[in-house]
């Protein structure tokens, strides 16, 4: 992760691949509490994003959302292209913004990222769904990987 010779950018794919590693040792400290939903477009697989971009959000919806329930608890994560914006949603079923909650360094870090990589054409919003939980949207220009 620390490896300054990296690409800022890399594949959603591999953002993914990484996520699917980290969601498996989560599965581990919830056995039975944690269900992960995946609706991503064939096409979006191969956006150019901000490496390690979806984790923190994955991780905020487990801490904030999953965690806090007594009962099972459901994270969904999206990816689709719509009108040449790549759009990105971590959502989970759990109590929801309260209007006194701080951001934290992960969201707080990850806006930064898009506004250096990408300055006003990407944005991260949080809303709470109908049906409640939170939902993290990011948008930002969809560029693909070559082949």
């Amino acid at each position: 992760v620390l490896r300054t010779d990296q690409a800022h950018v890399v594949p959603l794919t591999d953002d993914l691949r990484f996520l699917e590693q980290y969601l498996a040792i989560e599965q581990v400290r919830f056995p039975d509490r944690l269900r992960v939903t995946w609706s991503i477009d064939d096409r979006a697989r191969n956006a150019l994003v901000p490496g390690f971009l979806l984790q923190p959000l994955v991780e905020n919806a487990i801490r904030h959302g999953v965690a806090r329930r007594a009962d099972a608890g459901r994270i969904e994560i999206s990816a689709s292209i719509v009108d040449g914006t790549l759009h990105l949603s971590v959502r989970d079923d759990g109590a929801g913004l309260h209007e006194r909650t701080a951001e934290g360094v992960g969201l707080s870090n990850t806006r930064e990222r898009l506004h250096t990589l990408y300055g006003d054409a990407a944005r991260l919003t949080l809303q709470t769904p109908v049906g409640g939980g939170t939902e993290a949207i990011i948008e930002l220009p969809f560029r693909e990987a070559s082949a």
